[in-house]
Formats: C-alpha cells, structure tokens, sequence
C-alpha cells in the first residue's frame, strides 16, 4: 500500500474519526464500522484514527475500569478491523505517552497531510495539529440538543467544534427549524446513521420471542438550559414502566448503568440481561438484536421534548435485520414515514397499541423492517449525499437528505 498516494482513481481518502479503542464495546463500534464498510464499498481509500484525548477515557470490561491503558481496546480493535478487511487500516495516538499504537502508526501523521475529507463522528476526538491542514473537516453531531448546549454554556466544547469547518447532525429537525434545540450558530445539516446492508443479516424474529432493547440508564448528566430539563433516558423510561402489565408480550432490557432501579423494574416485569455480554462485540450486539422479536427503543428525555428528529443507530441495526421498531417519537416522523415496520410512540396508550400491532401483524413489520432501512439508512444513499454536501460546502439551509 502507498500511503503517499492522495486518492484512488475513483475516490477519496478519508480519514475517519471515531471511538473503538477507548469504547470497545459492541454498539458504539458497530455504528462506527458502518462508515468504514460503507465508504469503503463505495470506492473510498479510508482510514480510521482514534485519539486518547487528555483524560483517562480508556474502558476496559474486563477490569471494571476506565484510565489511561488502552491494552484492551488496542487488542479489541486489532480483531475487528481484521474482520472486516481494515487490519491495516488504523492507528491510535495516544496523548498520554506521546505514543502512536496500531499498523498505520508510523504514516498515519503523512495520511492525514494527505487526506481530501476527516469526519469526527460524534466529536469524541480532539483534532491534534496532523489532522488541521485537512481541507475538509466535517463534525457529526450524534447527540442532538445536548451538544449544541454544550457549544453555549462550555467554551472549550466550542472551541472543539469550531475547529471543523461543516456540521452535520442526526436532529434532522433542527436544519429546517422545527426542533425546539438552541441556536448555537453553527450552520448544521441533516445526516443519519448509515448501513451497509450487505454486511447485515435479515433474521427474523418469531411470535414467541421478546421485545428488546440495549441501553445506559444514565449516560451523564442531565442538563438545563434556560429553564428548560433535558433529560436522559432514565427520565424517558418512567412513564412507560408498567408497560409489560398492559399485554402478553415479553420484554428484555440489556440495561447498563449503576443507578439504574433493577429490583422495581423486575417488580414490574422487565426481563433484565447481562448488556456486558451482549455487548463484547460487534456481532454479539447484533446477534442480539436478531434473536430479538422486535424493539422497544426509547429515547434520551432531551431529545424527544427537543423533537430534534433524532433517530437511534441501534434502531438502525434491528431494522436492517429485519426486525420492527417501536420508536420513542423525537419528532422524526417529519421526515420517516412509515406504514409497517416503525411504529411511533409518546404515551403508554400509544406504545402498548404499537405493542399489539406488531404483534397481530408480525410478518408484515418484519418484512418492513428492512424496506426502511434500504429507503432510509441505505449506505449507498446516506454517504455520497453527507460527501457530496462536505466537499460543495454546503451550508445552512435546510436538511442533506432526499
């Protein structure tokens, strides 16, 4: 491989941003492999790069801990990359050793002179002085809401984002003004989480099994902002905890976070299940899910009473598997209209008659399940609009996606 070449005959080099080593993890890394495999089919010459940053963010499972040794993430991305042919394809810069780790550690500063296009999802990753001179550098704002208050109440995470030069969001609402989310002057246009279908699956579920999810109880702190509460989805679940009461279905939360209620829950009738196991891996997550009947996947408080538009990637993934979602609403049937296969909720009534419906009419949800996610999540479709947008410089105005 010659790092020195700018580009393939058809593509461009891109340098992907993204959180695998610190977060090893399966939900996480699954939406982050979906950019690498996705930009790759299309003829892409790509990249991933990881950062420490300057605080102790490296999450160890095995020992319970998060400090400043990558060793288990490193091991943990070394086997993913593999598998799915990036094995050469990565590097970790570790900021707390002045250390570079993984097969591209000692080009990866000379790729990234290189490089047409970095794509920071999430913004988890700081941009260090070999990523500045990259043209163009594009934020993806994963977190709806909760970042844009962040660029207004925290210097620092606006200095972060100021350093890129395009923006663009999963709170799809917000572009066109329709989400009740803080202007925080930087001109954001609309994406989603894209899926390489081909990678993925269709398996669908049967009558008997479960309605699942995988989430954090409480992810970090809620936050106000002009006497407005955005919320977690500790606050989210609430109202519908007696949801397994209001029928025959079975439900099952992989469910993480130390303060989460686990003996009321379980007084309640939620099925709980180890979301460390769950989670080892990319595949695991999403034999998960195909072992699942259909989701019950709530939202972050803060994005629903933002109706952002926001749609989970997890979702994402129970639909390419073919499996119905029965979606918290966040305002996203503005743009995802659905007559099978997702169906939207905002009350306990709401949710326990989606509940019946999927039910009743399984075979047809499931079927779908996965016409949705090629409509809308479709890699081929979702990633030359977001590279098109970035390269033309585009601005604000109104959302990415046809």
């Amino acid at each position: 491989m010659n790092s020195s070449s700018k580009r393939t005959d058809s593509g461009l080099r891109i340098i992907v941003l993204g959180y695998v080593i610190r977060g090893p993890l399966g939900g996480m890394v699954w939406s982050n492999l979906q950019y690498l495999q996705g930009l790759a089919a299309l003829g892409h010459d790509v990249y991933f790069l990881e950062d420490s940053d300057d605080y102790p963010s490296c999450y160890d499972p095995v020992r319970g801990v998060t400090d400043t040794d990558p060793a288990y993430g490193l091991g943990f991305a070394a086997r993913v990359f593999e598998r799915i042919g990036f094995g050469e394809r990565w590097a970790f810069h570790d900021a707390h050793t002045s250390r570079w780790h993984g097969p591209r550690a000692e080009d990866m500063v000379t790729l990234c002179t290189k490089a047409d296009l970095m794509l920071n999802l999430a913004c988890v990753n700081p941009l260090r002085p070999w990523l500045s001179n990259i043209p163009v550098r594009a934020y993806v704002d994963e977190d709806p809401a909760f970042n844009q208050i962040r660029h207004l109440t925290d210097p620092a995470a606006q200095a972060r984002a100021a350093a890129h030069n395009v923006f663009f969001t999963f709170g799809e609402n917000i572009p066109t003004g329709d989400a009740r989310v803080p202007d925080d002057g930087f001109p954001w246009i609309a994406t989603r989480q894209p899926v390489l279908l081909d990678s993925v699956s269709v398996s669908s579920g049967q009558p008997a099994e479960k309605f699942t999810t995988i989430m954090q109880w409480e992810s970090y702190r809620a936050t106000e902002y002009q006497g407005v509460r955005y919320g977690m989805k500790s606050e989210s679940f609430m109202p519908f905890l007696d949801l397994p009461a209001h029928g025959s279905a079975t439900f099952e939360l992989a469910l993480g976070g130390g303060s989460a209620p686990r003996e009321l829950l379980r007084s309640k009738g939620w099925q709980l299940c180890d979301p460390l196991e769950v989670t080892l891996d990319p595949w695991t997550y999403e034999a998960f899910i195909q072992q699942s009947k259909a989701e019950f996947g709530l939202a972050k408080h803060g994005y629903v009473i933002s109706r952002s538009g926001w749609f989970s990637e997890r979702s994402v993934c129970y639909l390419a598997t073919g499996h119905p979602v029965l979606a918290d609403e966040t305002g996203f049937s503005r743009w995802l209209q659905a007559d099978a296969g997702l169906v939207p909720f905002g009350t306990m009534e709401e949710a326990a008659a989606g509940v019946d419906q999927i039910q009743t009419h399984y075979d047809l949800h499931s079927r779908r399940a996965r016409d949705i996610a090629a409509e809308y999540f479709d890699s081929r479709k979702v990633l030359p609009q977001l590279i098109e947008h970035a390269m033309n410089g585009s601005s604000y105005g109104g959302p990415a996606l046809r």
